[in-house]
Parts: structure tokens; sequence; C-alpha cells
């Protein structure tokens, strides 16, 4: 298993957000010197969970992809111990629960050995199988249904979705020489974050319109625009640099993107409001959890995996 080589291209992007950091942590510091009445300091826990989230994913995508690997497992593997957390499970489903999350080294032992079919049928099949061939025989009837049908989601969310991250970072440096695996990683992840910004910016300054009121009363109709947008600009001027895509394709690519993106969010604020709870974890101060954090990618990544996979170029 070879090192993940950066290219100049994705060095200079991965340049690019941590000057972005820096203009944001002085902004801040400016904003708290020139108005010491208002409380920022939601906003310094986000620009401090975003150092340390930032600096953990470049030097995970930095050197050995087994070191990759790992990292996206562990994030896998934190987001499906959030959502066991958060939704209500049997006693008697424990071992079956045990079972779930050792669907999460195999799978991406599959990734390791490049094993696309193989990863493409594992956890789907097993996913749906295990969790009621499990409860069968443990031979609980209550709530079978509920049961096994939430951890199937859980499985399918967390490790099978969040796992396309892994399967673009083992993709060969031919399929995009502009920046080589890595580059298409940075890619999605810029995307995938700023589209959650940009929307949350455009939505504070100027939302009027909810869009889905029941689920998510902060999303507006304005956030949403201005995030599609963004991405689509960002996307269009990123693509020639980090993906085999040009800057037209880009610009449909980043508002694709910053849709599947949109509904990842949407749907985990559905399940944390039927859950009736803020975040889904408190690892990342002024963020919640890791779900909270990747719950864009959950749509966004298989959606640009294949379109790597499969668009001609």
């Amino acid at each position: 298993m070879n090192a993940v080589a950066i290219p100049l291209n994705a060095q200079l992007a991965l340049l690019g957000v941590f000057a972005v950091l820096v203009l944001a942590t002085f902004a801040l510091m400016t904003a708290a010197t020139i108005r010491p009445d208002r409380d920022l300091s939601e906003l310094k826990l986000r620009v401090r969970s975003w150092w340390m989230m930032v600096a953990v994913f470049s030097l995970a995508v930095a050197f050995h992809r087994s070191i990759s690997l790992i990292f996206f497992a562990i994030v896998s593997f934190l987001a499906l111990k959030e959502f066991v957390s958060l939704v209500p499970t049997r006693q008697t489903d424990r071992l079956v629960l045990v079972v779930g999350y050792l669907t999460i080294p195999a799978q991406y032992v599959l990734i390791a050995q490049g094993h696309y079919r193989a990863f493409m049928a594992f956890v789907p099949l097993w996913a749906l199988l295990m969790p009621s061939i499990g409860m069968v025989l443990v031979g609980d009837t209550a709530g079978f249904l509920r049961a096994a049908g939430t951890l199937s989601w859980g499985m399918m969310t967390t490790v099978f979705a969040l796992g396309h991250l892994s399967l673009l970072l083992m993709l060969p440096a031919s399929v995009n020489p502009a920046a080589g695996s890595a580059g298409l990683v940075l890619y999605l992840v810029l995307l995938s974050q700023s589209n959650d910004v940009a929307q949350y910016i455009f939505g504070k300054s100027f939302g009027r319109r909810k869009i889905l009121p029941r689920v998510s009363p902060n999303k507006t109709w304005e956030g949403l625009i201005g995030g599609v947008l963004s991405s689509a600009v960002l996307g269009a001027a990123l693509a020639p640099w980090l993906t085999p895509f040009n800057a037209g394709q880009g610009f449909f690519i980043g508002i694709a993107i910053a849709a599947a993106g949109f509904m990842g969010d949407a749907t985990i604020s559905a399940l944390k409001r039927d859950m009736n709870v803020k975040d889904t974890g408190t690892l990342l101060p002024g963020h919640g959890g890791i779900l909270d954090r990747v719950d864009s990618l959950i749509f966004s990544a298989p959606l640009f995996f294949h379109l790597v996979y499969t668009v001609p170029r």
C-alpha cells in the first residue's frame, strides 16, 4: 500500500483552507475588540473546532494510505456510536450491535484491498440481513421491526455511505492527473463543508422564508440558495485544479454536492427532532458531534464517487 502523495494543487488548496482559518481567527479577534459587548463565544468555539478538524484531516490524507483509512474508519465508528446512542435500543440487541460495529473494519479491509464490487455488496446485504437474523435468533419479537430497521439504516448511513470517502482515496492517480486521489477527497470535503458555512451565513444574514419548519426551523430558502450558488462557483473554480472535470462540469457538480449535502443535513435534523435532541454529540465544541459535522457527506460522498467513477471525461 503506497503513501498518498499530495500533489502541488492539493497542497495549495490545503494552504488556502489554513489561510481562511487565519483570516477568520483574526476577524473574530478584531470583532471582539471593536464590540466587546457582543457574545462571540459560539463562533470562537466553531473556529477552534475547525482548526482541530482541518489539522487532523490534513494529517490523515497526507501520509500513508493505511493511516487515512484508519482515520475514516474511526470517523465511521464515532458516527455509528453517536447514532446508536441517540436511538432507542433493546437490551437483547447488544450482541447484534457489537456485530454491527464489526462491519466497520471488514468494510475498510475491502476498501484497502481494492474490492469495489465486494464493498458495494457487503454492507447493504449485511446491514439488511444481519440485524434481522441476529434478532430472530435472540428470540425477542417485541419491537422487532423497528429495531432491525433502525440498525440497518444506521449502518447504511454511517458506515456504507461514509465509506465512499475512502473509495475516492483508493482510486489510482491516473483517474485524476491534476491532484490525485487526495485532491478528489479534498474537493468533496471543501465543497460540502463550505456549503454548510455558506448556508449558515446566508441564512443568518438574509433568511426569511423557512424551507423545512417542522424538521429544521433554522433552514431557509435564502440560506439554501446562497449555499448552492457558493458551492457552484467554488466547484467551478476548484474543479480544474483538484479533479478531472473542467470548470463547466465543476459548476454543476457543485450544485449536486450542495443539494445532496442539504438532504443529508436535513435527514439527520429529522432524526434529532424525532429523538428530541439538539446535537448528536459533544465531541466538537460549537458543532456538536461527529455525525453533526459529516451529515452532509452521507448523500454527497456516494454521489461524487460515482460521478468520478462512471462519468466519461
